[in-house]
């Protein structure tokens, strides 16, 4: 399970170290390989690669010509790269993406569940501003036991 937030650093080369915590639960359960992409250009998902092979899976199983299964292959094609962990825990960010999603210094990696998420510290700041979690979130929630 991949919780909480580290803060890290994006380097000169577009690198991003993954904090241990992080990169030791990744490849104790899934492996080295990775699929780094996003949906919306904000910010970058790391996914190990058995659980983006189940995303995969997943959209197998909707119509091909389904607007949402295309909408949402377009953008993470589009972003999309393999990936592993270097010697030394880093990934490297690819130019179209690292530039979307304002990968550069202060980043803030999340843990999804199943996956990370990469924020540009200010952009996450300003993403809670914009979009609060309201009472409407809590009783969504409230009906998944949660």
């Amino acid at each position: 399970m991949l919780r909480g937030n580290y803060s890290a650093k994006i380097d000169d080369k577009g690198r991003l170290k993954i904090p241990n915590a992080f990169r030791a639960l990744v490849e104790d359960q899934h492996g080295a390989g990775l699929y780094l992409t996003s949906v919306t250009g904000e910010s970058v998902r790391i996914y190990p690669m058995p659980v983006w092979l189940g995303v995969e899976e997943r959209l197998r199983r909707m119509p091909s010509t389904h607007p949402a299964r295309l909408k949402f292959l377009d953008r993470v094609n589009y972003y999309g790269q393999l990936s592993e962990f270097d010697n030394q825990g880093r990934v490297s960010l690819q130019p179209r993406l690292r530039d979307s999603a304002g990968m550069s210094g202060d980043v803030d990696v999340l843990g999804q569940v199943d996956y990370l998420e990469v924020w540009n510290h200010e952009r996450l700041l300003a993403k809670f501003e914009r979009d609060p979690f309201t009472d409407a979130d809590a009783s969504a929630l409230a009906e998944f036991g949660i």
